[in-house]
């Protein structure tokens, strides 16, 4: 008789096991612009974030740290005057103010003398050059201030760590500073320390002698007249293709006969925010690169990956792979460069076979394109009172779709166990 109870009452320690040990794991997409939302004197930045996409960026990474930048110094005249209205430029400043590592008060306080090396957001851009893309972090021992800046020497660009203004534990805490960081090399004052280029791209290109087609498209389409507003600040990287490009398409790719606006797309498709001349090129040290249509569309998509093969440039998008045959201008901050095949961005001709346009030229046909960041109005919103934290809201509705499936299995496993104590 007892042993026939003991029996009934044995599998259920091994369910509290399995149920207990089979762990939820929670995956939130972080709303940065929500956090910051009941802070009016920081309302700048957070806009800012927003308009730039640098807030989408954020959503599905956690361990960061944001050093908040009050409103009065966007508001600066001097800043006005110059060029971070640039989109691309004022987007990289931002960057530069994102760390990539979670940091409390008592990190902070713990800082050594020596100082701490952080890397920010715009590090991951590749326009950062060596270790320009961090931060140095260093703490006064006599006043425990807690100053950020350039870690050239003598830079002078630094700030002061003000206040805590919001923490998620172990996830983000966003800090108050007393100044704009701005990343070692970076020509904030483009607009008054250099004379714009003025280039005019299409003639450029016509002057190229087999850039007459891409010409023409940028100049009907009036992308050509947005690049020239856009030279100052980081500059521009054009990947212009050939007359021969345009004329080896496949048919299926149906290039002519996208709507206006895809065909802007598909043109932004193959230029880059930043200058950078053959050589960088050759040794760039972050081989995926955002296009101006990453900054329409969405922070991870219509991205370039550039690497070096035999010796030559090679362009991938995901389904085509070109290479640059020439430059065809070279003055910072515009490179104009000739390649042998028409970028076809995979968000766009992905899900449409693209054939083989001649012998030896290989375009995959089963390219898919990557999910885009969703916009931050959309993320779910983690939000904590100021001074205390407190769970999101909604957040049961925060658990997404790797917490369901461990659900799922362990209401499977704990079926399993139960009918294994009915049979016994």
């Amino acid at each position: 008789m007892d042993s026939s109870s003991n029996s009934h009452f044995a599998p259920f320690p091994f369910l509290y096991f399995l149920l207990l040990t089979h762990s939820f794991v929670p995956i939130f997409a972080l709303n940065i612009t929500h956090l910051l939302s009941s802070y009016p004197d920081l309302s700048d930045f957070a806009d800012l974030l927003l308009s730039t996409s640098v807030a989408a960026d954020l959503t599905s990474r956690s361990s960061l740290t944001i050093l908040a930048v009050p409103n009065p110094l966007f508001r600066s005249p001097d800043l006005n005057r110059h060029h971070l209205s640039s989109p691309s430029s004022l987007a990289d400043v931002l960057r530069y103010h994102v760390l990539l590592e979670y940091l409390s008060w008592s990190d902070l306080r713990h800082i050594p003398p020596t100082g701490k090396l952080v890397t920010t957001l715009y590090q991951t851009t590749g326009r950062a050059t060596e270790k320009f893309g961090s931060v140095n972090i260093t703490r006064d021992p006599a006043t425990n201030a807690v100053a950020v800046s350039s870690p050239t020497p003598y830079s002078s660009s630094n700030a002061t760590i003000l206040s805590l203004i919001n923490t998620l534990p172990y996830n983000v805490t966003i800090f108050s500073v007393n100044s704009l960081l701005v990343p070692h090399g970076f020509d904030l004052m483009a607009s008054e320390t250099r004379p714009p280029l003025g280039l005019n791209i299409t003639k450029a290109l016509v002057d190229g002698h087999d850039f007459n087609v891409a010409a023409s498209m940028l100049s009907a389409s009036g992308i050509g007249d947005q690049f020239g507003s856009e030279e100052g600040g980081a500059g521009l990287t054009l990947f212009m293709p050939t007359d021969d490009a345009f004329s080896d398409l496949p048919v299926t790719a149906s290039f002519q006969s996208l709507p206006a606006d895809k065909k802007a797309v598909v043109l932004k498709f193959h230029v880059l925010h930043s200058y950078y001349p053959l050589g960088s090129l050759q040794s760039i040290v972050n081989p995926v690169q955002p296009t101006l249509a990453t900054e329409d569309v969405g922070a991870g998509s219509f991205t370039l990956n550039i690497s070096r093969v035999n010796g030559s440039v090679a362009i991938d998008t995901g389904i085509v792979q070109a290479t640059v045959t020439q430059t065809v201008f070279d003055e910072n901050p515009v490179a104009i460069f000739g390649v042998s095949k028409v970028l076809l961005p995979k968000e766009i001709f992905g899900k449409n076979p693209t054939g083989t346009s001649k012998a030896g030229s290989n375009i995959a046909s089963d390219a898919q394109p990557p999910e885009v960041s969703e916009s931050p109005e959309k993320s779910p919103e983690l939000y904590a009172p100021p001074g205390q934290f407190s769970p999101p809201a909604g957040f049961g509705e925060e658990i997404r779709s790797v917490a369901a499936n461990n659900g799922v299995q362990s209401l499977i496993i704990a079926l399993c166990c139960i009918g294994l104590y009915l049979l016994v």
